[in-house]
């Protein structure tokens, strides 16, 4: 018999935390072993618990959910539970393992304990159905790392680089974070008046480009402000770099 994962609920609202835990009983894979009513409670309940999954409300008063992730160290699964309308969700499009909008919906928990169980990461909104979204400079994304959980807005994003099946996301401040996402799905889905294409394997964001350098061979490099090694551009995208650096 699997062990059960140990859950977290994370809500300023006594009769949400409540409701989730009721929502929950159908579920015994999964086991709640404790509640927080903010942030400051939820720290310690993490250090205590180290839950394998958190049931968070993003917004609380004080502190909101984004804070917390940026506060702790988080080894558990995150699964937003917010109030926002579907035009707001993009932020949780990213490595997040879902969200789910209250009032929550025993249907719609079913889903996402079928995701915990599987331990992998959910459709984005829309696969399936059409394109995904675009997203904009100043959405976020919500990148886990091997050491913390974080948000990131896309325009502090200094590069994206193929990694396999997966990319490597570097930010400004030079954090690394590893998503199972293609490179070409995020060629289709950056803000293409900041992100260029400039080899097979990278695209960068223009905001962090330092220089351009002709090499003695006639190739190029790109030089990114924080990144010590430079990337090689591809002729086949250089005038495409040119153009937008004019």
């Amino acid at each position: 018999m699997k062990p059960k994962l140990g859950v977290l609920l994370v809500d300023d609202e006594r009769l949400a935390r409540g409701e989730l835990r009721t929502l929950l009983k159908p579920h015994p894979e999964l086991e709640v072993v404790g509640e927080a009513a903010d942030v400051e409670e939820a720290v310690q309940r993490i250090a205590e618990l180290d839950p394998d999954v958190l049931f968070l409300d993003v917004q609380m008063p004080g502190a909101s959910g984004f804070e917390l992730l940026s506060r702790v160290e988080v080894r558990a699964q995150v699964v937003f539970v917010t109030a926002y309308d579907a035009h707001a969700l993009r932020a949780f499009e990213v490595n997040a393992l879902d969200y789910l909008l209250k009032p929550v919906h025993p249907q719609r928990l079913r889903a996402t304990v079928e995701r915990l169980l599987q331990h992998v990461g959910p459709e984005l909104p829309g696969a399936g159905t059409g394109a995904a979204r675009p997203l904009a400079v100043d959405d976020h994304l919500f990148l886990s790392g091997e050491r913390r959980a974080r948000f990131v807005q896309v325009g502090e994003l200094a590069c994206v680089c193929s990694a396999g099946d997966y990319s490597e996301l570097v930010t400004r401040d030079g954090q690394r974070y590893l998503l199972p996402r293609p490179l070409a799905e995020w060629e289709a889905r950056l803000p293409e008046r900041q992100f260029v294409r400039i080899h097979r394997g990278t695209i960068v964001n223009l905001a962090c480009v330092d220089r351009v350098e002709t090499e003695p061979d006639e190739g190029l490099r790109v030089h990114v402000r924080g990144i010590a090694t430079p990337f090689p551009m591809s002729r086949r995208y250089a005038a495409q770099l040119k153009l937008r650096l004019a």
